[in-house]
Parts: C-alpha cells; sequence; structure tokens
C-alpha cells in the first residue's frame, strides 16, 4: 500500500538529510510562516508534499534569489488555487474562486478548503491566521 504524500511521516532530522540542509533552516522557514509541519508532542513530521515544498523554497531563495520576505509577498498576492493547483472542478466550486472580492482565508467557511477539511494544511490560510491573532490577541485567548 502506498503511502499518500500528504501524509507526515519524516521526523526533522531525516527531513534536513532528504533535503541536504541542518535541521535549524528548516526551523527559520518554519519561524517564518512559510511552512507548517504536523506536531506530535514537541516533535515535528514532514510529509513529501512539505519536502516537495521546502525543495521549492530553497530553489526560489538560492537559485532565484528571492528573499524569504519576498517570498512571503509573493504567497501573499498569489491567489491559493494556483498554489495548491487545484483542478478546475474543485476551482468550480469554490466560493474563493468564483467570488474573487476577497481572499479565502477571509471566508473560510466557505471556501472549498472547508468543505474538503483542506484549511488546516493550507499555508496561505495558516499564515493569515497567524497574522489576525497577532493582530487581535483577545479574540483568540483561552
Amino acid at each position: 500500500m502506498a503511502i499518500s504524500p500528504s501524509v507526515p511521516i519524516y521526523p526533522i532530522s531525516v527531513a534536513a538529510k532528504l533535503l541536504d540542509v541542518h535541521p535549524r533552516t528548516i526551523r527559520i522557514y518554519e519561524n517564518e510562516g512559510l511552512i507548517s509541519p504536523s506536531r506530535k508532542g514537541q516533535k515535528r513530521f514532514f510529509s513529501k508534499d512539505d519536502i516537495h515544498w521546502i525543495q521549492c523554497l530553497r530553489h526560489m531563495i538560492h537559485d532565484a534569489g528571492i528573499s524569504i520576505p519576498g517570498i512571503k509577498k509573493l504567497l501573499e498576492l498569489s491567489p491559493c488555487w494556483e498554489i495548491k493547483g487545484c483542478p478546475d472542478e474543485k476551482r468550480e466550486k469554490c466560493s474563493a474562486y468564483v467570488d474573487r472580492s476577497s481572499p479565502c482565508w477571509e471566508r473560510a467557511n466557505l471556501a472549498c478548503a472547508q468543505q474538503m477539511g483542506q484549511c488546516a494544511s493550507c499555508h496561505i490560510f495558516l499564515h493569515a491566521m497567524k497574522k489576525t491573532q497577532q493582530i487581535f490577541p483577545a479574540y483568540f485567548s483561552n
């Protein structure tokens, strides 16, 4: 049985070896909000999709010369369906695609990602939520 590429199975040490980077590099990407690994307790776990995304980040930083703030700005400006590579049939059902007046993360309760349970893994959504929590911490306190 094949394991889905979205299943987090690699601990940070293995992910770092696969990527040929120091684990600290991966932690920097996490602290910058570019990746959001799964966690079990204090341990981070990465999927094949995460590994591929980090390879893309490394390419943009080292080969294309784009800074981390530049990547973050590009991600803010790019529609989620382009980043996630949503097929046409999925886009047609997506409220964020049909009505582009506001980004998907501002309408997470209506977007296709909510229906399909993908907001929790969408780095665009997670980054927007983190930013919202920083601006309005009282709404997110227990």
